[in-house]
């Protein structure tokens, strides 16, 4: 998915900055000269600034103005949702072991009229990256066979654990509108993870 894509990347580039910064040192011990100052500072502040944002957020931002996707990472407007806060003295372990359970106890029939072709934990690294990637099922029987050629409209449903919070993404793969669905999708998580203690906000329909 592009969002690991992103991390492994940025990954790859701050190596890469790193190792630039090593070699560099190395010829200055190696020549007595001058130290390349310019060229220091310039690699340090590529692996800081590249570094700090890919850590903070692991999901990406919706298309400006999207009809059909919220996320995190968007700017303050109609894409955004806030991250989900866990209580204040809750260890990351714990957190992340509600998250998995308000996620795992999302009805596989559906809820609210959508998804009712169920749900899939397409990718789990919760407990070793805070990540998880999910696909939603929505638009199924006549729906589906009328605008979709008779499949199922496929939603990704992305989570990204931080220090404190936890970065959410969930979006349409195809279409424009998205009939409320991930809305309401997120608005029950949402209202689930509340329960337990969670700070989070209700998402306005796109």
């Amino acid at each position: 998915m592009p969002a690991r894509r992103g991390r492994m990347l940025g990954a790859l580039v701050v190596g890469a900055a790193l190792c630039q910064t090593s070699s560099w040192l190395s010829a200055f011990a190696a020549g007595g000269g001058a130290a390349p100052r310019r060229e220091l500072i310039f690699g340090a502040a590529t692996s800081a600034l590249l570094a700090g944002p890919l850590a903070a957020s692991a999901v990406e931002a919706c298309k400006d103005g999207a009809n059909n996707c919220y996320s995190s990472a968007s700017q303050p407007g109609k894409n955004f949702v806030a991250p989900w806060s866990w209580p204040a003295g809750t260890s990351k372990g714990d957190a992340i072991k509600a998250l998995r359970e308000v996620l795992e106890a999302y009805p596989k029939e559906g809820q609210g009229d959508v998804d009712q072709g169920g749900w899939s934990l397409a990718v789990d690294e919760l407990a070793t990256k805070g990540y998880a990637r999910l696909e939603y099922l929505s638009g199924v029987g006549n729906f589906a066979r009328f605008f979709n050629g008779g499949k199922p409209f496929v939603d990704d449903l992305e989570v990204s654990v931080g220090e404190s919070s936890v970065s959410v993404r969930s979006g349409s793969r195809v279409g424009d509108s998205d009939m409320g669905v991930n809305t309401k999708r997120l608005n029950y998580l949402a209202k689930a993870l509340t329960a337990k203690g969670w700070t989070t906000t209700q998402v306005a329909p796109l």
